[in-house]
């Protein structure tokens, strides 16, 4: 073994428990590369997924995120990490009184005329109690689970593991601003007093969209690691599988208004769309009339000059504009791109803005399934970098990359045959940088996230 794959394992098993976790997983991969095992493979990947697995924390998420940036981990880590799901155990009742006299008094009882003994839901980072209020309105209440400021940051140490670990496999990818962005956002989920700051900031933003609901928080039962909101009521989105095409079409484009209109209008998105953040609003027959948006922990606020890039980087595709695409790429903030990285980057991005770029009614990718949406591409640009490569991914990238991607899987799961070409440039229709610029500003005002 090299003297640098020595210093790095010594490194990575001061930083974890041998034996245990991520550093257990390191300590049999180092084992195994010193009997002659292939960086990055298959066996790695299963190791550290078993590892993760075990995981209380939201790094099971992260991993995810990551499979979707084409070799920000070896493509075996990624289809290995892309499979791993929430394994958090409920808490029990006992215990979620104790977590919530914590959180709001011993009393706090008598603030609820009825309070759910069994979690409705559960998240990587706490459970949902449906409850309801004095005055008899549905509430649900979102508990943090305990100790997670702690379980966030051994997380994120062993994702600097991780990133250690691949590094030494020669990657296309410098991954040291992913790293920066991923800890940032980790955090703030954290602050649920800032989610319900997002939450106010949605209720601004989607002010004029009646068939797009936002809770409403109820400040006086909600603290930093409590937030309590309104019940809205909804079936699951995968529910509607089997419905008729004009019922998935009408989710789909709720959808799409609900995540587009943020980001063209106030540079604003939500970081994770997946399936678990939405239900559909239903009439008394059951059919579908609108979406609820239920999460708000990863809301990403962007520099509004970050959407005149994104932007600019579609009309330079539509237009096979060079200029104007390196110009977006600038703006995004990829630095000293040659000519075969642009090409390389092109590639993503023209799978990216594929189904915006055609005025016409198609199904989000047709005849692909969610777990290979996206992966011929991703081989593409993997095999490209590595030999162009690396290029350095701005932290802005990462969650605009990971959602766009989750909300590309949620349309293929509904089945959607839309127009998105023309839905997309409906929500561009009047855009100005300054506008955009202005609109955040309000917006930011009104839901008390000003300076933040």
């Amino acid at each position: 073994m090299a003297d640098d794959e020595n210093s790095l394992t010594g490194r990575l098993l001061r930083y974890a428990n041998v034996g245990t976790g991520v550093g257990g997983a390191v300590a049999r991969i180092a084992a195994a590369r010193f009997l002659g095992g292939e960086r990055g493979s298959t066996a790695e990947g299963q190791l550290l997924a078993e590892a993760l697995g075990n995981l209380k924390g939201p790094l099971m998420k992260v991993a995810q995120l990551l499979a979707t940036i084409p070799d920000a981990l070896p493509a075996a880590y990624a289809a290995e990490l892309a499979q791993l799901q929430s394994q958090a155990p409920a808490m029990g009742w006992a215990f979620v009184r104790r977590r919530m006299a914590a959180e709001l008094g011993p009393e706090w009882r008598t603030l609820f005329s009825e309070f759910s003994h069994e979690a409705s839901h559960a998240a990587s980072l706490g459970q949902v109690h449906r409850a309801r209020s004095l005055d008899g309105r549905l509430l649900a209440c979102k508990l943090q689970y305990p100790d997670m400021d702690s379980a966030v940051e051994d997380d994120l140490k062993q994702l600097n593991i991780i990133f250690a670990l691949h590094k030494r496999t020669n990657p296309a990818i410098d991954t040291s601003e992913i790293g920066e962005e991923i800890a940032a956002r980790l955090r703030e989920e954290l602050d649920y007093v800032r989610e319900a700051k997002h939450i106010r900031l949605y209720t601004e933003i989607l002010k004029g969209h009646s068939t797009i609901h936002v809770p409403q928080v109820e400040p006086q039962l909600s603290t930093r690691r409590l937030i309590t909101m309104s019940w809205l009521e909804g079936r699951k989105l995968l529910e509607f599988k089997q419905h008729d095409l004009g019922a998935r079409n009408l989710l789909a484009q709720h959808l799409f208004e609900a995540w587009w209109t943020p980001f063209c209008g106030h540079a604003v998105i939500h970081g994770d769309p997946h399936l678990g953040n939405y239900s559909a609003a239903l009439d008394a027959s059951g059919a579908p009339t609108g979406l609820n948006l239920l999460d708000y922990g990863c809301i990403r606020i962007f520099p509004p000059r970050f959407v005149e890039g994104v932007v600019d980087l579609y009309r330079g595709l539509l237009a096979n504009d060079r200029e104007r695409i390196v110009h977006a790429y600038e703006i995004w903030g990829f630095e000293g791109l040659s000519n075969e990285l642009i090409d390389i980057l092109n590639i993503w991005a023209r799978f990216i803005y594929g189904p915006l770029m055609e005025d016409r009614v198609r199904a989000i990718a047709d005849g692909v399934s969610p777990a290979e949406y996206g992966r011929r591409q991703a081989f593409q640009v993997h095999r490209a970098l590595k030999t162009k490569g690396p290029v350095k991914v701005p932290r802005e990238f990462v969650f605009m990359d990971r959602a766009a991607i989750g909300l590309g899987g949620v349309f293929i799961h509904l089945r959607a045959e839309l127009n998105f070409y023309r839905l997309f440039n409906e929500a561009l229709e009047g855009f100005t940088l300054e506008g955009v610029a202005e609109r955040q500003k309000t917006a930011l005002a009104a839901a008390g996230l000003s300076g933040l």
